[in-house]
């Protein structure tokens, strides 16, 4: 498997990991990471999506592949993204665009998967009108941008615990209401007694409700696979 940094864009530098043996141009996967930024966690996904025959690309919102290391460097870090969907969008399309230019990808057939706060810039990637095959939140923020609709061809799936704080029931059937208005070919799956960051091994935060559950990750990340291969083949 080869494993690289790629720059792009304005100072952002992706981590792109694939499998050198494959001779064809291939499928590829985007990863929007959490708040905390472009960490191992999803670097190794990036390297996970590759075993699976896929170009992982882990991309970098903050620009110079900064992260954080704490709760409060890593809500500093998210909170302009949050104010400014626009500024959200636009670093989100140019990580797709630079994907898409890769020697080794297939320009047609790319995805983007997200956690925690990289489920809403998936989420806002296909709301973008953006030319991807399919996004995938995992326990992902749904509230919508105040920006002006496009058309969305991108498929969604958005994997969610039932008992997350971070989001309300309100806004899972909002997410749902806003997908069917806009046509989309759309999932939601919800796992009962799960929390926020259900995927995250080093989630053990009880009091603000982040815990890992390793059966809801299990199920999680096989309906990925079942999605990927759907959207991509």
């Amino acid at each position: 498997m080869r494993k690289e940094e790629i720059s792009y864009g304005e100072n952002q530098i992706g981590y792109m990991a694939h499998d050198e043996s494959k001779g064809e141009k291939l499928p590829a996967v985007l990863v929007a990471p959490a708040w905390a930024g472009r960490d191992e966690v999803h670097m190794k996904m990036a390297e996970t999506l590759a075993e699976l025959g896929y170009v992982g690309f882990t991309l970098d919102m903050y620009g110079d592949a900064k992260t954080g290391s704490s709760n409060e460097e890593n809500n500093e870090l998210m909170t302009p993204f949050l104010e400014n969907r626009e500024l959200l969008k636009n670093r989100m399309v140019a990580a797709l665009e630079k994907v898409k230019s890769l020697p080794n990808v297939d320009e047609n057939k790319v995805a983007a998967i997200g956690f925690c706060f990289g489920g809403l810039c998936v989420l806002d990637l296909a709301r973008s009108g953006a030319d991807v095959a399919g996004v995938v939140s995992l326990h992902g923020l749904f509230v919508p941008p105040d920006l002006s609709k496009n058309k969305i061809t991108a498929k969604v799936l958005a994997l969610h615990g039932n008992d997350d704080p971070m989001v309300s029931h309100e806004a899972v059937m909002g997410l749902s209401k806003e997908m069917t208005e806009a046509g989309v070919d759309w999932q939601i799956h919800m796992y009962g007694n799960t929390l926020h960051a259900f995927t995250n091994p080093n989630a053990n935060s009880p009091e603000l409700g982040i815990v890992y559950n390793e059966t809801a990750k299990n199920r999680a990340f096989k309906s990925i696979e079942n999605f990927l291969s759907e959207i991509l083949s």
